[in-house]
């Protein structure tokens, strides 16, 4: 869409949610309002005023035949990674998008779950770091010297304390040390993978599934870019003690000294480490997070050719969310956010808030890319009770849903007299009427 007929559009104001959205609107929700970006109210959102709204009047149903399609923006970045997403921590940002939820074998990507599982563990109080674990003649065919694969070299029939093994694992890529922790904790290699999955559901994680702790090929095992963000995440968040072993540079066991694989450590960007990962189906893998400018960005890429191209569109996507984004304030805590319709209350609307402050960072040289829309299933039937959850304040960068932010009733309405849920009603069946007539 060219910035003429964006401008245009922008001056709409906030529509009177409806049943359903018009055909190809960007909201996939049963309702949904559009922010307009025309008045002064907030300059840093490109003058964002939540509050212009038209009254309950049969006018308000004519605004669905308005509404027309709008086409997608482009990205603000570009990567040549078939799979990335970009997250700022502090405000949940995303910064960039690109088939999120495309599923990929996780490769070593997997043992961040594996790490996520111990670490649970330990602060649980069921393990501690000094506990020893047994090298099993399977964990050392399978993931140690003899395997041709990423080990820290366990000696077959010696004990290895969980700190090393937690070292070997996330500095050196040891397999074997994930089939030792796994026999340790769950007896198996599969029982320990259906503790990995379990915890990946408690945790956020909606599509990634485990079969064994390594990340080693096995059918029916899948991440996806957002999950593995949302557990880098987690980890940096719930385990800070324990985090900080993903930027340690090398690890020595059994006289055998390895650095760290992860590339980001040595560019002087701020890395705080993470994984990286490699199977043929799916090419170079990459989890990464930098702490730079009081900014800490977490990513994660996939679908790369070279060890060498994966470094450095990691780099670039980071530096890039670094260099190119600034953080706004869209709302201190308490302020009300906007008003949602209600259903046969004694008044046609309610204001909305969120718990805290809204901030965000947007793009320092493409502000007029931030959209926003509160998102709710409606009219919202009265009686309403102030703090109830009522909807959501969606907020798009360019074509990626960058923020969703939890909406409650900043006041209570009660529950109207027969004559206006009589008009109500009316205006239900009139906006149907013509939801039917347009399709």
């Amino acid at each position: 869409m060219d910035g003429a007929s964006e401008q245009s559009e922008n001056r709409i104001p906030l529509f009177r949610p409806m049943r359903q959205p018009a055909a190809n609107c960007a909201a996939t929700v049963d309702f949904h309002a559009l922010i307009p970006l025309d008045s002064g109210r907030f300059p840093a959102l490109g003058g964002v005023d939540l509050f212009a709204a038209f009254k309950k009047t049969l006018f308000l149903a004519c605004c669905v035949l308005l509404l027309g399609s709008q086409a997608a923006m482009a990205q603000l970045f570009e990567t040549r990674a078939k799979q990335a997403f970009l997250v700022e921590a502090e405000t949940g940002t995303v910064l960039f998008s690109k088939n999120p939820e495309e599923r990929i074998p996780p490769a070593s990507l997997a043992k961040l779950m594996t790490m996520e599982v111990v670490f649970n563990a330990i602060k649980s109080g069921r393990l501690s770091l000094s506990d020893e674990f047994y090298v099993s003649e399977h964990a050392w065919r399978t993931g140690g010297a003899v395997s041709g694969t990423s080990t820290m070299f366990a000696e077959i029939k010696s004990s290895v304390p969980l700190e090393a093994l937690i070292q070997g694992v996330i500095v050196q890529s040891a397999n074997d040390g994930c089939i030792i922790i796994a026999e340790g904790m769950a007896g198996s290699e599969e029982n320990f993978a259906q503790l990995m999955t379990e915890r990946a559901r408690k945790i956020g994680l909606t599509d990634s599934e485990f079969v064994n702790a390594t990340g080693l090929p096995a059918e029916g095992q899948h991440v996806t870019m957002r999950d593995l963000v949302t557990l880098a995440m987690h980890l940096q968040k719930e385990y800070p003690e324990f985090y900080k072993y993903y930027a340690q540079e090398a690890f020595t066991w059994n006289k055998i000294l390895q650095r760290n694989r992860n590339p980001l450590l040595r560019m002087n960007i701020g890395a705080e480490g993470l994984k990286t990962g490699y199977t043929e189906a799916s090419g170079y893998a990459i989890v990464g997070a930098v702490n730079r400018n009081g900014r800490r960005l977490f990513a994660a890429m996939s679908g790369l050719s070279s060890e060498s191209e994966r470094a450095e569109e990691a780099r670039k996507l980071l530096d890039w969310g670094i260099r190119a984004f600034e953080k706004i304030e869209l709302f201190e805590a308490g302020e009300t956010v906007g008003r949602v319709s209600v259903f046969g209350g004694d008044r046609a609307e309610l204001a909305v808030r969120a718990d805290g402050p809204i901030a965000i960072f947007r793009p320092i040289t493409n502000a007029d890319r931030l959209r926003a829309r509160i998102v709710y299933q409606g009219p919202i039937p009265a009686p309403v009770e102030e703090g109830m959850q009522v909807g959501t304040l969606k907020v798009w960068i360019g074509d990626t849903l960058s923020q969703e932010t939890p909406l409650y009733a900043a006041e209570s309405v009660k529950e109207g007299g027969l004559p206006d849920r009589a008009l109500d009603a009316m205006g239900e069946l009139l906006i149907g009427w013509l939801r039917k007539y347009r399709s």
